[in-house]
């Protein structure tokens, strides 16, 4: 090992153009940003949307509609899906948590019992809602529709 056959450690020296460091480098003067503009200037940052001073497509579109801060989501599940879960677990009793163990709702979810399909069997079901036909035909097999 002698001088002649130093070299840096791997990785030690990195292969890219220093920017903006001299006009011996190359990429000195406007440091590749070109002349003038407001990209040329340090601090720029475009606004979201901006389209060169131009009025921005979310300004020249008409605005309609109206969206309720205040409205209720619920997750509809219908009579033909409880009686399959109520069959295939052998279930009489359909709660929420019943229904989250076998994934058809989450966690914070608010439920509606709905009407299409029909019941096998007598099922007792406590929801957040219900549907008047979904509420007639649990009641008329003998279940119990219960509103949490």
């Amino acid at each position: 090992m002698d001088l002649s056959n130093l070299k840096p450690a791997e990785g030690s020296i990195k292969n890219r153009k220093r920017i903006g460091r001299g006009q011996g480098s190359g990429r000195g003067g406007t440091s590749t940003r070109g002349h003038k503009g407001a990209k040329s200037r340090s601090g720029y940052s475009r606004k979201i949307g901006f389209e060169g001073g131009q009025m921005p497509l979310y300004r020249r579109l008409p605005k309609f509609g109206f969206k309720n801060i205040n409205r209720v989501e619920y997750i509809g599940i219908n009579l033909d899906t409880l009686s399959k879960l109520s069959e295939a677990n052998n279930i009489t009793d359909i709660t929420l948590d019943t229904l989250k163990q076998n994934r058809l709702i989450s966690s914070n979810s608010r439920v509606k019992i709905l009407g299409r399909g029909e019941l096998s069997m007598k099922i007792n079901v406590s929801a957040h809602a219900f549907s008047a036909s979904a509420k007639n035909a649990i009641e008329n097999k003998g279940g119990i529709a219960t509103i949490i």
